[in-house]
């Protein structure tokens, strides 16, 4: 595992930026460059369980995902998603087989720093060497994405 960062720098409060990132719609929508149907289950509060899910094409079936904890959660400073394992098409969770094993736990933080009237956003990814070019070209898509829509 190795840790990957991204960040971008929005113009906008601190609050505008969180809430445009962690909220159920506007997730759903500055998070489609990994997956076009993403949307979570759960809630950010730490401690709790979260799962990050997508669907299939007819947009009723689960493909399945990441079963995660927060971490940790600052109000509009700083949340750690902390990736347990993984959630099956059916709604199984995996936190035990060797496949899920080689990279738990990972840890996705996003840090959210006021600057210049505006917010600078922080991505930190613990990814897989095989995940990595992906990722990198994903991420500042997805950041793009949400700068527009707490811009706005």
């Amino acid at each position: 595992m190795q840790k990957i960062q991204h960040s971008i720098f929005i113009e906008a409060p601190v609050e505008k930026v969180w809430n445009t990132m962690l909220d159920d719609v506007t997730y759903r929508q500055w998070t489609t460059p990994f997956n076009p149907t993403s949307f979570y289950e759960g809630d950010w509060s730490e401690g709790s369980i979260i799962k990050f899910l997508g669907v299939d094409e007819s947009g009723e079936a689960h493909m399945g995902g990441m079963y995660s904890r927060i971490a940790e959660n600052r109000l509009h400073e700083f949340v750690s998603i902390e990736h347990i394992g993984l959630v099956d098409a059916q709604g199984n969770v995996d936190t035990t087989s060797e496949e899920v094993k080689k990279w738990t736990p990972a840890f996705e933080n996003y840090t959210f720093t006021e600057k210049d009237g505006g917010t600078e956003v922080t991505a930190e990814l613990d990814i897989s060497e095989e995940h990595k070019d992906v990722f990198d070209d994903m991420w500042p898509k997805a950041l793009q994405l949400l700068k527009e829509l707490a811009e706005k």
